[in-house]
């Protein structure tokens, strides 16, 4: 699995710049972090091999790197280390607003050597943990609009131009999402069970199957090749069902919900067909509510083997107003 991911990070690193530099995070940690590097244990991914030609002279000096922006009165997380061992997290106000950054070295993040560096997918695995590894801690403290990866100011008094000129839009979004957590919900089913159930619940199934008996040759192999694609279809429609189901029993106890595409077998490790993969905002004091309706669900759904994994809270980059969420 190791080579097959290497060979897609090298061959996706244009996308993944480009996600880098114009999305959330969330985009990285579900379609690369947290579903390629879910591993306890694993080897070094092989970096993508150095370009040709003498490399420039390094950058000299710092930039500060920004995880997320808070209300200035509220609790501050415990003071931790940023994404480069040995620096600190800090908090820098301006506007009632806090944004938390460390400093990072201009040699590795400035813009020439940082794209030379998206391209190395280890390099780009540790430091997106570290970055929502700070975020994990701010949420538990306090209510914060995540920043996207690779935010990253000259010095200080360009964060504090960022809060001031963004005051409006940060203070709104911190409004709405107080009191509101993130949660993620995908939902996995086994396709042998989804086979088996197709075939029980379809008299037409029954009808193929009988027919096939009294046929042969060449018949027979056409008929089989319909019961197949019979099959097929309704087994793709006992899943859409169940993915419309859940998704919409989980709005029921969310105030908003993001889809998205399901993840690939590949990257993400899991066992079964992904049919779900979608986002909740949810007040704080019902998320034991979503839990038992996901318990519920999954137990109803026994016989198509399904799984509903709800994980959370995230960082809120899925419903981050638009002016707040872009801010670079």
């Amino acid at each position: 699995m190791r080579d097959d991911l290497a060979k897609w990070a090298a061959e996706r690193a244009p996308a993944l710049l480009a996600q880098a530099e114009e999305e959330a995070l969330v985009v990285l940690r579900d379609a690369l972090v947290a579903a390629a590097l879910g591993e306890e244990k694993r080897e070094q991914a092989t970096p993508s091999p150095p370009p040709s030609g003498p490399m420039p002279e390094p950058e000299a000096g710092e930039l500060l790197w920004a995880y997320c922006v808070a209300p200035a009165g509220d609790r501050q997380p415990p003071a931790r280390t940023g994404i480069e061992p040995g620096t600190e997290v800090q908090a820098i106000e301006a506007s009632g607003l806090v944004a938390l950054v460390s400093r990072v070295p201009r040699a590795e993040f400035g813009e020439a050597p940082l794209r030379r560096n998206l391209n190395d997918l280890a390099w780009l695995e540790r430091v997106a943990r570290a970055h929502e590894s700070v975020l994990d801690e701010a949420l538990e403290a306090t209510t914060i609009v995540p920043l996207r990866l690779c935010t990253l100011f000259e010095s200080e008094d360009g964060v504090r131009e960022m809060l001031e000129r963004e005051g409006r839009a940060l203070r709104d979004a911190l409004e709405l999402l107080r009191g509101r957590q993130e949660w993620s919900a995908k939902v996995i089913v086994d396709p042998d069970k989804v086979a088996a159930e197709a075939r029980a619940r379809s008299d037409q199934a029954q009808a193929f199957e009988d027919e096939l008996e009294d046929v042969g040759g060449g018949g027979a192999y056409m008929l089989r090749r319909r019961l197949e694609r019979h099959l097929r279809e309704v087994g793709a429609s006992l899943v859409r069902e169940l993915a419309h189901e859940v998704h919409g029993r989980l709005e029921e106890h969310a105030l908003d919900s993001v889809t998205r595409p399901p993840q690939n077998r590949e990257l993400s490790g899991h066992e079964g067909d992904m049919i779900l993969n979608a986002a909740y905002l949810v007040e704080a004091e019902r998320v034991g509510e979503l839990r038992d309706v996901a318990t519920q669900l999954e137990a109803q759904h026994e016989a198509l083997g399904a799984r509903v994994e709800l994980s959370g809270p995230w960082p809120p980059y899925n419903f981050v107003p638009t002016g707040a969420a872009t801010i670079a």
